[in-house]
């Protein structure tokens, strides 16, 4: 496997928060909406509530982290999203820049994501991924995330 790309993680500005909350609903959206049985109007409304819920006070919600990434020439590749309001931080979010993507910068992401955690004196991360996401799944184990459950659903 040959070396991901480097990348820096910068605090999101508030500009770079207004873009990224259309994304990530975007993004959640196409995760969630299959899964409950949403069309796309309806995926997107669910996902930016329940961002909503999470951020209540934006980019300023206290014990979420919020970063953009960027390639070592400067340019805007991916965010990265983590919550540390419990002993473990959580990942709520990863994103690469749709035409950055196929590049290794998800898994640039992620280890910044781990360097920042440690930083922080953490020793574990979690983040949960969509069954039906290989790619995503791929890349987490092969940084050596583990399944520690699993949910299942049967269509009636």
């Amino acid at each position: 496997m040959s070396t991901p790309p480097p990348v820096t993680l910068r605090t999101m500005t508030a500009a770079e928060y207004a873009g990224w909350q259309d994304r990530n609903a975007r993004s959640f959206a196409a995760g969630i909406g299959p899964l409950r049985g949403l069309d796309g109007a309806a995926a997107i409304a669910f996902a930016r509530t329940e961002v909503d819920k999470l951020l209540p006070d934006g980019l300023g919600t206290d014990k979420h982290l919020l970063w953009s990434a960027f390639a070592a020439d400067g340019t805007l590749v991916g965010s990265l999203w983590i919550s540390v309001l419990t002993p473990v931080p959580y990942i709520y979010g990863v994103e690469v820049e749709e035409q950055q993507r196929g590049r290794g910068y998800g898994r640039s992401i992620m280890i910044a994501a781990e360097q920042e955690c440690r930083l922080r004196g953490y020793s574990q991360l979690d983040l949960n991924v969509f069954g039906n996401n290989a790619p995503a799944i791929n890349l987490y184990e092969s940084l050596g995330f583990e399944t520690v459950s699993q949910m299942m659903r049967k269509q009636l």
